[in-house]
């Protein structure tokens, strides 16, 4: 259960302010990105791509995989966030579920400004439920570049309400939850998409992940993520990534590095819905859909 230095008040913790983040990055962190999640993985000269990787055909910056847009959130949740009445601790946070809107092109190198704030936040008794949205915007600009919405699941963190009718808020839509080509993941996959900034041991040490209940480290749930949303770009897209419009992504079991993903898609209008399993397990891992911009319903 959750303690605190204040009694639980809903008014406090609906009018509290949560503090604005800053996240900078340049071309060589996109591009580290882009190979963590299996760019040019199975061909490095993959037409598709290279341009994510590499200035080709006389591009004056490389591309940007939309889900790059989930780095903005780092640090944000695995620090702690200062909820009036709410603590929880944050090596025992599980990634639940990412949603994602890209309102234009990511650019290949920013400095960001990230206002944050509480979407949702519901008392599971022993557990609890928390969702964090993130609007980025570059530096000088009023313009949205895009929003991240994180769920999170925190074990040990319920009971906060105390009441007979548990506390549970959300303040966005209900309607915003929720034969391919198979990337495969290499063993080092997870020590790789660490350096885009997700330093969370659980993906990296034995031990950590043996004391959270694993074999050995799992793979980034986001990571997955990237490499579903890839081959969506290259099967649906074209290769644009201008094309993505809005990702969802839901969480449904772990990866671990080494194993083979298979994203099966399917298109209805102009929404991808998409799960990703993997195939030595035959076990779904993720699912979602993808909400994409100019592409014919016939495709």
């Amino acid at each position: 259960m959750t303690t605190s230095d204040s009694e639980f008040n809903p008014d406090l913790l609906l009018a509290h302010k949560l503090p604005e983040t800053h996240y900078t990055y340049n071309e060589r962190d996109v591009a580290i990105y882009a190979l963590g999640v299996g760019a040019c993985n199975q061909d490095a000269v993959d037409s598709d791509e290279l341009k994510f990787v590499y200035h080709e055909n006389g591009q004056e910056q490389i591309q940007v995989l939309p889900t790059f847009a989930s780095l903005l959130t780092l640090g944000s949740l695995s620090n702690g966030l200062d909820l009036p009445g709410f603590k929880y601790d944050p090596s025992l946070l599980l990634h639940g579920q990412q949603y994602i809107e890209i309102y234009r092109p990511l650019p290949s190198k920013a400095s960001l400004i990230n206002k944050v704030s509480l979407a949702g936040l519901q008392d599971k008794g022993k557990a609890a439920i928390l969702e964090i949205e993130t609007r980025s915007y570059e530096q000088g600009s009023d313009e949205l570049l895009c929003m991240n919405r994180t769920t999170v699941f925190l074990r040990g963190a319920g009971g906060f309400s105390n009441s007979s009718k548990p506390f549970s808020y959300k303040n966005y839509p209900s309607n915003q939850g929720l034969a391919v080509k198979i990337p495969q993941t290499q063993p080092s996959a997870a020590l790789l998409y660490r350096l885009s900034g997700d330093y969370n041991p659980l993906h990296s040490d034995p031990n950590v992940a043996k004391l959270a209940g694993f074999p050995r480290p799992i793979l980034h749930g986001l990571c997955t993520l990237g490499f579903a949303i890839k081959a969506i770009i290259k099967c649906i897209c074209k290769g644009d990534p201008s094309a993505v419009k809005t990702i969802s992504g839901r969480f449904l079991a772990t990866v671990f590095p080494g194993e083979t993903l298979i994203t099966e898609m399917w298109l209805q209008g102009l929404r991808v819905i998409y799960q990703t399993k993997v195939k030595e397990r035959n076990k779904a891992v993720l699912s979602g859909y993808v909400d994409i911009r100019g592409l014919s319903s016939s495709l």
